[in-house]
């Protein structure tokens, strides 16, 4: 299990340099002095100046920006079939990328030509995927898969399973043209990659919601934009970790074979790919990973599949039709990865592994062959070979028992998880989003400004102001606000949360191998998954995006700290437990000071992915920019709104971005 990067990541997690100890200096007591009294000086002129300048703005006005979104949007429509650059450009991809995916829904998933059903019938579907997980893994991730797409049947959702999946190759197949040949070529080139490395960072640091506003305004709404926008989230890891790979071959291998005579496609070909293949599959991994997360948020502008029956399930708060598409979700990512993760480690296990069978793989893979061959061809010749049988009593019988677990824990917990919910509401999130919301604008920037500055250096102070100003250029400031607020606060929660299990595994591996696994699975699942039970708990309220998000973001957070605190030299351990030091103190004196970079990145992925989940959160009652952006999805006169938010929640990812990873850099110098 590879950790997941379809949310933005520009440091592997599971890998964190060794930290120095904290500087004895008076400098950190210097900017925490200046933090503080930035601070107070907020709170000061909060209380003078409240309730002036804040720039609110009502659902339903729209500023001139706004209108000039609409305007383009609507000029677009009209001209689309005559302007030079849609009718030979922008027509002509949307058009490759929409007979590409039918081609694999064909197959697949949807009825073709004058057949009732897809070429390839689900007996034929499963065959193929537990040959193809048998080839390239073993047997065990071999009946994963024939389990995993089998219970899509039985859940009465094979063809909004096969919907999913036909987006997500076709969306993976496309990224991994462009992304494999620009990956090498990073590797391969430093002035390519420091030219390429801003760019992903941007395209990693967007929430998800962000690509799909301006994609619908040249690609329409449907498969075509969804498409278009799987590839463009699902590229970056792999052209990542592609370069990567290629840069960690040994120099002197390279070296040796052009001493031998090997031209530079000779090296590359021969040598520097052949050796990095295990990383370049997981970097295929991830674009996988990413592709499903983004292929089920693309419901959103009319993708079909398992991402459309989790919206229209959240929209009419029916959690057990939600559930049931999202265990399916859960499921698909699962074999998903376990398939590509098995890829990446089968030729390396092959040559440690003494089992006999192994002079038998070749024939008994080409017997597999011809019995997929057979499955695929009763699967296009007979209906009941094509058609799943059954009427979904699994799925229906999941649906009924979520419901049954939602009325449940509405009538025996409703109380504990609403005093919760209303005490972290009122003691945390009110207080500070009344602060953010009712302090003129300029205050709140210059604050921004300042801590920008004071934490992450001028640059990252430069870059804050330039975010704060076309924040205000945006229109959306105090919706920005608002999701700051949420933002900030579901961080706050999960830095508790990282820190506190971080530790614990961090200090015992018995606690690391047992968490582990779990951290892993739930990283694979995308972020819709984890909206549906909390939406039981809590209700269509903000605080179930937040708390939604903060298990959504916790994982990731969590191993970060873990491997920090797992980092500290065992020598210093010792000589401060020999010096009389207590657990309490050992960790609070020793190992969380020397893991303080750790710490900064951790609160840099927990905030990127926070953010993405909030503005997701958008669906059941968050508000602020996430409803923003769903709106001008669902309603033509806000197009130019929910445009402008999507902006504004790259604006805050940007910030939130730069600010913790220079911190995090200064932490670690």
């Amino acid at each position: 299990m590879t950790v997941a990067v379809e949310k933005p990541e520009k440091t592997d997690p599971a890998v964190v340099p060794p930290h120095p100890a904290p500087a004895t200096g008076r400098r950190p007591f210097g900017r925490s002095a200046t933090v503080a009294a930035i601070l107070v000086g907020w709170l000061v002129l909060f209380a003078v100046l409240r309730g002036r300048q804040t720039l609110s703005l009502a659902a339903a006005d729209l500023t001139g920006l706004h209108r000039w979104f609409n305007d383009v949007n609507d000029s677009i429509g009209a001209n689309r079939n005559s302007n030079p650059v849609f009718l030979y450009f922008f027509n002509e991809i949307r058009l490759v990328v929409d007979q590409l995916v039918t081609f694999v829904q064909n197959l697949i998933s949807q009825p073709s030509a004058d057949r009732p059903v897809p070429q390839i019938g689900w007996l034929g579907v499963v065959g193929i995927a537990g040959y193809v997980s048998w080839a390239v893994g073993n047997w065990r991730v071999a009946l994963l898969a024939v389990a995993g797409f089998t219970f899509f049947g039985l859940q009465g959702l094979w063809q909004e399973s096969m919907d999913t999946l036909a987006l997500t190759l076709s969306a993976v197949f496309v990224a991994l043209l462009f992304a494999i040949p620009l990956g090498v070529w990073a590797g391969l080139s430093d002035r390519f990659n420091r030219l390429v490395t801003p760019l992903l960072d941007l395209m990693q640091t967007m929430p998800t919601f962000v690509y799909l506003a301006p994609l619908t305004l040249f690609f329409l709404i449907g498969g075509a934009s969804a498409t278009t926008a799987t590839v463009i989230y699902a590229a970056p890891p792999a052209i990542r970790i592609t370069a990567h790979a290629i840069r960690s071959v040994p120099e002197t291998t390279a070296e040796a074979a052009a001493s031998l005579g090997a031209t530079r496609r000779q090296t590359l070909v021969k040598v520097l790919l052949p050796m990095s293949k295990r990383t370049v599959v997981m970097g295929v991994n991830q674009s996988i990973m990413a592709a499903l997360a983004m292929v089920t948020i693309a419901a959103l502008i009319d993708a079909p599949g398992l991402g459309k029956t989790v919206v229209q399930a959240l929209q009419s708060l029916d959690v057990g039709t939600a559930f049931n598409a999202g265990l399916a979700i859960v499921v698909m990512a699962i074999v998903l990865d376990r398939v590509t993760t098995a890829a990446s480690a089968r030729a390396e296990a092959a040559r440690r592994s003494k089992n006999r069978f192994l002079a038998w793989r070749r024939p008994l893979l080409g017997a597999g062959a011809v019995v997929t061959a057979v499955l695929v061809y009763l699967s296009h010749t007979y209906l009941w070979a094509a058609e799943f049988p059954g009427e979904g009593s699994t799925g229906s019988a999941v649906a009924s028992a979520a419901d049954d677990v939602t009325t449940w824990a509405q009538d025996n917990l409703s109380g504990l998880t609403n005093a919760f919910r209303d005490a972290l509401t009122t003691g945390l999130l009110n207080p500070f989003q009344t602060l953010l919301t009712d302090s003129p604008w300029w205050l709140v920037g210059a604050v921004l400004i300042g801590l920008g500055a004071v934490l992450g250096g001028w640059r990252a102070g430069v870059t804050t102001a330039v975010c704060a100003g076309l924040l205000v250029g945006t229109g959306l400031w105090s919706d920005a606000m608002t999701t700051m607020a949420s933002t900030l606060v579901a961080t706050v929660l999960v830095m508790a949360t990282g820190i506190v299990f971080g530790v614990w595994m961090g200090r015992s591996p018995l606690v690391d191998r047992v968490l582990r696994p779990s951290l892993d699975a739930a990283q694979v699942m995308p972020p819709f998954v984890y909206l549906v039970p909390f939406l039981a708990l809590f209700g269509a309220t903000r605080f179930t995006a937040i708390v939604a998000a903060v298990v959504y973001a916790a994982p990731v957070a969590i191993k970060i700290i873990a491997d920090g605190v797992r980092a500290v030299p065992e020598t210093t351990v010792e000589a401060a437990t020999a010096a009389g030091c207590n657990t309490w103190q050992l960790i609070t004196k020793v190992q969380l000071p020397m893991a303080r970079s750790a710490l900064t990145l951790a609160t840099n992925q927990g905030l990127i992915y926070v953010l993405s989940m909030v503005v997701v959160g958008g669906l059941v009652g968050a508000g602020a920019l996430g409803y923003d952006v769903v709106a001008g999805f669902s309603q033509g006169e806000l197009y130019g709104k929910g445009l402008a938010a999507g902006l504004a929640i790259v604006l805050l990812g940007v910030m939130f971005d730069r600010i913790t990873q220079a911190a995090a850099r200064r932490a670690s110098a």
